[in-house]
C-alpha cells in the first residue's frame, strides 16, 4: 500500500487550483472540465473534485470542507525552507490566517492558514 494522493471535494476545481498556484506556487499536473484536477506536490499528489462528482462518488453525502466556521479535523502539510514568506504569499493570495508562523517546542517553524475553498494547510519548515 502507498499513500498517492489526497482529493478535497469543492465547488470550482479550476477556482482551486489557480489559488494553489498565486497562494503556493504549486503547478497543475492535470485538469479535465468534468472536475478533476491534480497539483505537482511531489510523489504524492494534491488533487480536486468537484462536488458534483462528490455526490456521484459518496451518494449519502459528506462534509464540504468550506461549509463550516472552522476548518475541517485535517490538514495538508507543505513544506519550505521559508515559512514567514510562504504564510504571507498565501495570505495576501487569500488564505485566511489560522495561526502565523511559530517555533513548535521540536524546533520546527509552524504556521496554518485555510484556504477559499476551505482545505486547511499547515505551512512547515523541514523535520
Amino acid at each position: 500500500m502507498q499513500f498517492k494522493y489526497t482529493i478535497l471535494y469543492v465547488k470550482d476545481v479550476d477556482a482551486s487550483l489557480d489559488f494553489m498556484h498565486k497562494a503556493f506556487g504549486l503547478e497543475r499536473k492535470f485538469y479535465h472540465e468534468s472536475g478533476y484536477g491534480e497539483l505537482v506536490t511531489g510523489e504524492t499528489a494534491l488533487a480536486f473534485a468537484s462536488h458534483e462528482l462528490g455526490r456521484g462518488n459518496l451518494p449519502d453525502g459528506y462534509v464540504a470542507a468550506d461549509q463550516g466556521k472552522t476548518p475541517l479535523g485535517m490538514e495538508v502539510g507543505l513544506t519550505t525552507d521559508n515559512v514567514k514568506a510562504a504564510y504571507d504569499r498565501a495570505v495576501a493570495a487569500g488564505a485566511q490566517s489560522i495561526a502565523p508562523p511559530k517555533t513548535k517546542p521540536w524546533g520546527q517553524m509552524v504556521a496554518y492558514v485555510r484556504c477559499p475553498d476551505g482545505l486547511l494547510v499547515e505551512i512547515c519548515s523541514p523535520m
